[in-house]
């Protein structure tokens, strides 16, 4: 339960810096909103990383080069779909890009990030 409780608050944290550095993006940078969700996604992707390396998973004892290229995997399916479900939600269906962000990264949260970086990246 700790490790999943350290994992919740990891992924909060990293989805601040998503969120903060794409709302950042697009209301004081003027940059398109696809373009600053990806560069948030990136930013947090990293942030959760090193979060779950050190504090949740406290797997520091294996070689960081094999974790970051499985959790590149794990991460590289997520970042395809944080941008593809962003941009369906925003684009097709016009929802703002605020509460798109969020039912997105709600969505990945619960059915992808947890399970495969428990059960394949810090296993």
């Amino acid at each position: 339960m700790i490790t999943f409780t350290r994992a919740q608050i990891a992924s909060l944290i990293a989805t601040g810096i998503d969120f903060g550095l794409t709302i950042f993006g697009v209301s004081v940078m003027g940059w398109p909103r696809v373009a600053a969700g990806a560069t948030g996604t990136f930013c947090g992707g990293v942030t959760h990383f090193l979060l779950s390396r050190v504090w949740v998973f406290r797997a520091q004892e294996q070689k960081w080069s094999r974790q970051l290229h499985r959790y590149l995997w794990v991460w590289v399916g997520n970042f395809g779909l944080n941008v593809s479900l962003f941009y369906l939600l925003q684009h097709y269906m016009n929802v703002n890009y605020v509460i798109a962000k969020v039912v997105v990264a709600v969505a990945i949260a619960v059915f992808y990030n947890y399970t495969l970086q428990k059960r394949f990246v810090f296993k």
